[in-house]
């Protein structure tokens, strides 16, 4: 069969490979789109959709379960696991429909369905069929990873099989207190099972600003769910009635579900990406701030780039090797400015340098601030608690970081991302109104007091 020719060649169609292909496409490239499993990769089809399809799931199971202190009166009669994922599928299913309508209308896209490989720096070999790109873009994202030895079977598992738990565990343990850790913990507390976390490190979410670990260990704790940090898994056992962990210390731990969430590794092996001479560390592909290899016109974008492995990131490294080389010669992404959120309960949503980062870089001037959503008049009617942190770089410079927790701090990340990526100063966000009686209030709230004129707080 002869080579087809394309602009681009893009190996991978998750977050990352199809807004490459998209953006490609309106700017007048011919693209060749490859993909193995389905359109949307992990982000829409076992990670951040149907895994905050269950937390919304879990948050109605919340809602019903406190409806008296609201002066409701609700009970939960039990969860229906079945109709949980069918609500669930559902999302994703109209979700994925419409991604591959988008795809199907890009006329310049060829969509090839099959396993891609890279057989040298301008193609992209699929059964018998080879394609042949100008560019190619790597955009193989990543996979769920377990401990060394660890065998993923029967009561053990990753959030591949969680998602599709076939019933609500009395009792679980899940295996690393990060994003995808506590997200799970929380919808399985939210259902009733008893939960620990077990985490290595010395606090969960370690990649958050210290204190957004204090006040999430703390309201884990309020829900009562476990959480054993700086603990070290020494062995796993299985039988038909439970799985036990044993820690590095002696303790044993036993439950009916070992969910492992020790985070996600790049997804390169066995693709030809060494033979082709394309440079990787860890596993993962090494390239410049323009997501360059080195190698011919290689590129590669999102989970396979050391940094955050999150959708969004992917999605941008796309739309921008795309612009990039169709020569519009965008920005590059700053990893440090990508807003991160972890959809438990309560929300954690961050952007911009943690303090101990922000000393590291401009030294002792930096001041913080935290604002204790007690003050905020929507929290209180939610029934949350939390608080908002700002990281100044020195007493008259830009706000750096912004680091939220409570409920619905997700949805407050959008200004917080252009607070720190405009580098405004405290005085110009106080100057603009916030809307009453909201959590977004907080915001304002806090630069205020950071300001020197706090209404609602103490300086």
């Amino acid at each position: 069969m002869a080579a087809e020719q394309f602009d681009i060649v893009i190996l991978g169609a998750g977050s990352g490979g199809y807004a490459c292909a998209l953006r490609a496409a309106q700017l007048g490239q011919r693209v060749g789109l490859v993909e193995k499993d389905k359109l949307g990769g992990t982000c829409l089809h076992r990670g951040c959709i149907p895994t905050k399809a269950l937390l919304h799931s879990a948050e109605l199971a919340d809602a019903a379960r406190e409806g008296e202190k609201f002066g409701v009166k609700t009970s939960l009669e039990g969860i229906d696991l079945g109709g949980v994922h069918s609500y669930k599928d559902g999302v994703v299913g109209r979700l994925h429909k419409g991604l591959q309508g988008l795809v199907k209308g890009a006329e310049a896209v060829t969509y090839v369905e099959g396993e891609g490989r890279l057989t040298s720096p301008t193609t992209v070999t699929v059964g018998d069929r080879e394609l042949v790109g100008e560019h190619i873009v790597l955009a193989t994202g990543s996979y769920a990873k377990t401990l060394p030895g660890m065998e993923i079977a029967g009561r053990v598992m990753t959030s591949d099989q969680a998602l599709g738990l076939a019933e609500i565990p009395q009792r679980a343990i899940v295996l690393g207190g990060g994003v995808i850790g506590v997200e799970f913990a929380s919808v399985l507390r939210s259902f009733g099972a008893e939960v620990t976390v077990v985490e290595a490190l010395d606090r969960l979410v370690a990649a958050e600003d210290p204190a957004v670990s204090k006040q999430l260990e703390r309201a884990f704790r309020k829900r009562k769910i476990t959480a054993k940090t700086g603990a070290k898994v020494a062995s796993v056992s299985q039988d038909d009635s439970a799985v036990k962990v044993e820690l590095e210390g002696g303790e044993t731990l036993e439950a009916d579900l070992l969910l492992v969430a020790v985070g996600r590794g790049p997804s390169t092996e066995g693709l030809g990406y060494e033979e082709a001479g394309i440079p990787l560390e860890r596993g993962f592909v090494i390239t410049d701030e323009r997501l360059r290899t080195g190698v011919g016109n290689v590129r590669a974008v999102g989970d396979i780039v050391p940094g955050p492995q999150l959708a969004h990131r992917g999605f941008a490294h796309g739309i921008f090797v795309a612009e990039d080389i169709a020569g519009l010669e965008p920005q590059p992404v700053q990893d440090h400015l990508i807003p991160k959120v972890t959809y438990c309960d309560p929300e954690i949503a961050s952007v911009g340098l943690s303090e101990e980062q922000a000393r590291e870089q401009y030294g002792e001037g930096v001041s913080t601030y935290e604002y204790n959503l007690g003050g905020n008049g929507k929290s209180q009617i939610l029934g949350t608690a939390g608080f908002i942190k700002l990281v100044r770089s020195g007493e008259d410079g830009p706000v750096v970081g912004v680091h939220m927790v409570g409920a619905r701090m997700g949805e407050q990340v959008g200004e917080a991302q252009l607070i720190v990526g405009w580098e405004a100063l405290p005085e110009e966000v106080a100057a603009l109104i916030h809307a009453h009686p909201t959590q977004n209030e907080a915001l304002g709230e806090a630069h205020l007091a950071l300001a020197g004129k706090p209404l609602h707080a103490h300086a």
